[in-house]
């Protein structure tokens, strides 16, 4: 099994009424994700609205979901600043985090010497297992293989990376040139498959807020050698896929109706995503219930 796990939920924030930070919310969500497939958590990243939690909330966060579950969880520390990445390491390990994510610099668009020695500054900051967050159509920057392969050989203590580039057949060439150990998760839901196949180890996701069962189901097939059942698990999934973010209502907003949806806390989420409409409920609703997921009092998942 992989260090941290098959199926790990990037996990939504909860916010009150008036967007405070729900701390109780956010424990309920982590064990009702523990006890519903997921494998480990990651928390604060892009489906919990990192970027506009503080550094106070963010901290709060990561002790209130450490001490709540007995899984794996993941605290995502990176910015687009080296200084207050290599601080939120160092409050992410001692809150008790298992390893942190660490996302591409944003906005600055460094060079790849830039990326190389901002990896290097928070993994030396830390003996946590990092693993490194590739977006670019968030961060306006791609870290890409070569660097991601260096980074593996080099620095003992980057076991990982999220690849959310959609390029599969880079991350073929990471999985076959990385030293053994280092791991490779999907990070577009609707890649997993394609993943699993070239030798990822699993998704960190968005869709196991309400699937993660499914997602399991689909990756334990695959490594058993049952194709048609991963097959069959990820037909299941596409609608999901397409609900989870779209222009007009791009991630985490989906992902938090769908949690609605589930009777779990949610709230909206924080500006600059708008507010959700009662049609996304509407539709939350639909894409849960189609996958038997929904019991009758919109309470948990089945």
């Amino acid at each position: 099994m992989p260090r941290f796990g098959s199926v790990l939920t990037a996990m939504i924030t909860p916010f009150g009424p008036d967007g405070e930070l729900d701390l109780d919310g956010a424990v309920a969500v982590a064990r009702h994700l523990a006890d519903s497939g997921s494998d480990g958590l990651v928390v604060a990243g892009t489906t919990g609205e990192g970027p506009v939690l503080t550094d106070e909330e963010r901290i709060e966060l990561f002790r209130a979901v450490i001490g709540a579950v007995g899984v794996p969880v993941i605290a995502s520390t990176g910015t687009n600043d080296t200084a207050h990445s290599v601080m939120l390491t160092r409050e992410a390990k001692a809150s008790g985090a298992d390893g942190v994510l660490v996302v591409t610099p944003y906005y600055n668009r460094p060079s790849p010497a830039g990326l190389s020695a901002h990896f290097r500054a928070v993994a030396a900051a830390t003996d946590l297992p990092v693993v490194l967050y590739d977006i670019p159509a968030r961060s306006g920057r791609r870290i890409g293989p070569d660097l991601t392969i260096e980074l593996a050989r080099e620095v003992p203590t980057i076991v990982a990376v999220k690849d959310a580039t959609g390029d599969v057949a880079a991350a073929a060439t990471v999985v076959a040139e990385s030293p053994a150990g280092f791991e490779v998760y999907c990070g577009d839901d609707s890649l997993t498959l394609p993943f699993l196949s070239i030798g990822g180890v699993g998704v960190i996701s968005v869709a196991s807020h309400w699937a993660g069962r499914l997602f399991g189901e689909m990756i334990g097939s695959h490594r058993s050698g049952d194709v048609d059942g991963a097959k069959t698990a990820n037909q299941k999934l596409v609608e999901s896929y397409r609900f989870e973010s779209t222009d007009e209502y791009p991630n985490p907003v989906p992902a938090k109706a769908a949690c609605r949806a589930l009777g779990l806390p949610s709230g909206q989420c924080r500006l600059p995503n708008a507010p959700a409409p009662v049609a996304l409920d509407d539709q939350a609703r639909t894409v849960i219930s189609k996958l038997g997921r929904l019991d009758p009092a919109h309470q948990s998942v089945a």
